[in-house]
C-alpha cells in the first residue's frame, strides 16, 4: 500500500514485481552514469581555458562514443527483455479468474468455478469502516490463494479500462470484444489495492481494484461461502 509522500515503487507482492524492481535500479543506474558523465563533461568544458585540438577531430573517440551506447543498450536490453518473457509465461495455472470492466465497476468470474460471479463495487465514504481506504475499498474483493499460478483474463463489456494491481506488477488493458490474459504469483498473504488505469468516464476514479491473498484453506472456505449466497 502506498503512503503520502512516497517516492519509490510499492512493496513487491509477486516475483514478477521482484524482477522489475530489481530492473528499475538496474537501469537508474545507467542513466545515473551516463548523466554524471555528461555533466563533468560539459562542466569541464566550460570551465577550463585549455582545449586539445586532437580531441576536435580524433577517430579514437568517436569510436568510443558510438560503441558505447550501443554496449549500454545491450546491458539495458537483455534484462528488459528477460522480464517481458517472464510475464508473458503461464505454465500451468492453478486458478484462472476474468474480470470484466463496467462503468464503473468491475465482475469477477472464477471459471474454474461453475457459479462463482461476483459484481465489486467501491464502497462510499459513509460505508467505510475503521481502517479502510476512501476511494480504494470494495465491498465484494477478488480473494486468492497466494504462492499459486492465478490467470488473469481481462475484457471490458463497454469502454475501454486497465485492470491495475501496482504490488503484484499487473497492468492489463480491458478492450471490449478482446480477451487478454495476463498472470501473477501472490509470494505473501495480504490485501493490495489497484485501480483502473485507463480514462474511461465521469466515474473513472471510483472502480477500484482490491486483491485479497490467503491461504489454501481460507480460499475454499471463501469460495463455499460465495457459492452458497
Amino acid at each position: 500500500m502506498a503512503h503520502p509522500s512516497q517516492l519509490g515503487f510499492q512493496d513487491a507482492a509477486s516475483p514478477i514485481m521482484e524482477e522489475l524492481l530489481h530492473f528499475h535500479d538496474h537501469a537508474l543506474m545507467a542513466v545515473f552514469l551516463i548523466s554524471t558523465l555528461v555533466l563533468y563533461i560539459i562542466t569541464t568544458m566550460m570551465t577550463t581555458k585549455l582545449t586539445n585540438t586532437n580531441a576536435m577531430d580524433a577517430q579514437e573517440i568517436e569510436m568510443v562514443w558510438t560503441v558505447m551506447p550501443a554496449i549500454i543498450l545491450i546491458v539495458i536490453a537483455l534484462p528488459s527483455l528477460r522480464i517481458l518473457y517472464l510475464m508473458d509465461e503461464i505454465n500451468d495455472p492453478h486458478l484462472t479468474v476474468k474480470a470484466i470492466g463496467h462503468q464503473w465497476y468491475w465482475t469477477y468470474e472464477f471459471t474454474n468455478y461453475e457459479d462463482l460471479v461476483f459484481d465489486s463495487y467501491m464502497l462510499p465514504t459513509q460505508d467505510l469502516s475503521p481502517g479502510q481506504f476512501r476511494l480504494l475499498e470494495v465491498d465484494n474483493r477478488m480473494v486468492v490463494p497466494m504462492e499459486s499460478p492465478i490467470r488473469m483474463l481481462i475484457s471490458a463489456e463497454d469502454v475501454l479500462h486497465s485492470w491495475t494491481v501496482p504490488s503484484m506488477g499487473v497492468k492489463t488493458d480491458a478492450i471490449p470484444g478482446r480477451l487478454n490474459q495476463t498472470t501473477f504469483i501472490a509470494s505473501r498473504p495480504g490485501v493490495f489495492y489497484g485501480q483502473c488505469s485507463e480514462i474511461c468516464g465521469a466515474n473513472h476514479s471510483f472502480m477500484p481494484i482490491v486483491v485479497e491473498a490467503t491461504s489454501l484453506s481460507f480460499f475454499q472456505k471463501w469460495s463455499s461461502s460465495m457459492l452458497e449466497l
